[in-house]
């Protein structure tokens, strides 16, 4: 059966015959999933945030020999962490009670365990040579050069932002379009200033603030969990909506069973902001490691990402004893409405109900 199209600026610069775009949460992304999105008629998007350019290629190729589609590449644009040994050291004695309730220690030091794509060189040439449809930005820019190369490969490129400022430093800066992220959305802020003044500002008032003030087109990122949800941020004025806890469920999802257990449990119902798990404010299912860090003021918390080292590291401890409450259970605030299903069939039923207008069935 045909799928309809909806037509506009950014699908036609993408190719692409939905306005539905997977977002490369970390943790639930994969290869497979981010084909078969693309095999669906929307953009799939895998995150390189994590690995180096051999990893990240890896992935590309992986995606590749299952789709022919287009592809999203997302980096991390932070600032390289600003290590301090004596907020570090404090950190791992607040998390050594609960190392201890596992038999282990929490890590002598630690690491900056994530490069930032402004020092990647390698991970850039990597891009270039491989020409994925997009990249996208998270947490800021890179350098204008490296905006200029990527263009002139004919590379696509979006940026994140979180409010007015941000957005048009993109749109300035070159970027072919912007993704809304409202503050439901789960998983990290994608604010330039992690340390600044967040207003806090919801998915659809972000989405229509931004469709007024920018030139390009706008993606409407948060809490977007059904057909139902992208016509409302379309009829804003959005050109495609990104979704991302809508996918956690899915069978191609990396999300494992303690994180499959969560999210099917009374803490999808309880999100909540949190710095202690990464050192970056981002948006999580409650847990163990979300109650460890709640109340600490955030200059008590190492820098993103040298405390994703602990929190892997307990993460780690917890799981080799059986206990699954510590992960990095990124969600939004439309966890609750996430649907256990292949890829392929969640975005049958995102057209569907984009196409007909009628909300995703419920079930009680």
């Amino acid at each position: 059966m045909s799928r309809p199209a909806f037509r506009n600026a950014l699908t036609d610069l993408l190719n692409i015959e939905l306005p539905i775009i997977q977002a490369p949460m970390a943790g639930v992304s994969s290869p497979p999933m981010a084909a078969a999105v693309s095999n669906s008629g929307g953009l799939g998007s895998i995150g390189i945030g994590a690995t180096d350019a051999a990893g990240a290629r890896a992935m590309i190729d992986a995606v590749r020999a299952r789709s022919g589609g287009p592809l999203n590449v997302n980096v991390f644009c932070h600032v390289p962490a600003r290590s301090d040994s004596a907020v570090e050291a404090a950190w791992t004695e607040h998390l050594r009670p609960e190392f201890a309730r596992f038999g282990a220690a929490p890590p002598v030091a630690l690491r900056e365990i994530y490069r930032s794509f402004i020092d990647g060189t390698d991970v850039r040439n990597m891009l270039l040579a491989e020409k994925p449809r997009v990249v996208s930005f998270h947490f800021g820019l890179p350098s204008p050069q490296t905006i200029s190369l990527l263009r002139a490969a004919g590379i696509a490129l979006f940026a994140s932002a979180t409010n007015i400022r941000d957005a048009c430093i993109a749109e300035n800066a070159g970027v072919d379009a912007v993704v809304a992220q409202g503050y439901e959305a789960g998983g990290h802020r994608g604010s330039f200033d992690p340390d600044g003044l967040d207003d806090r500002l919801g998915t659809m008032a972000l989405t229509r603030l931004l469709v007024r003030q920018l030139r390009i087109p706008v993606i409407a990122a948060g809490g977007i969990m059904d057909g139902a949800g992208i016509a409302a941020a379309l009829s804003l004025g959005a050109s495609a909506a990104l979704l991302g806890t809508a996918f956690i469920a899915c069978d191609e999802s990396q999300a494992d069973a303690g994180y499959r257990a969560a999210l099917k449990s009374d803490a999808a119902h309880h999100t909540v902001m949190t710095r202690a798990i990464s050192g970056r404010p981002a948006r999580c299912l409650t847990n163990r490691f979300t109650t460890l860090g709640a109340g600490i003021a955030a200059t008590r918390i190492p820098s993103y990402p040298i405390a994703y080292d602990a929190a892997k590291a307990l993460n780690a401890a917890a799981k080799a004893a059986g206990a699954w409450g510590y992960g990095a259970h990124w969600a939004g605030q439309g966890a609750p409405l996430a649907r256990e299903l292949p890829t392929a069939d969640l975005m049958a039923s995102l057209t569907q109900e984009l196409s007909t207008g009628a909300p995703a069935p419920t079930h009680r």
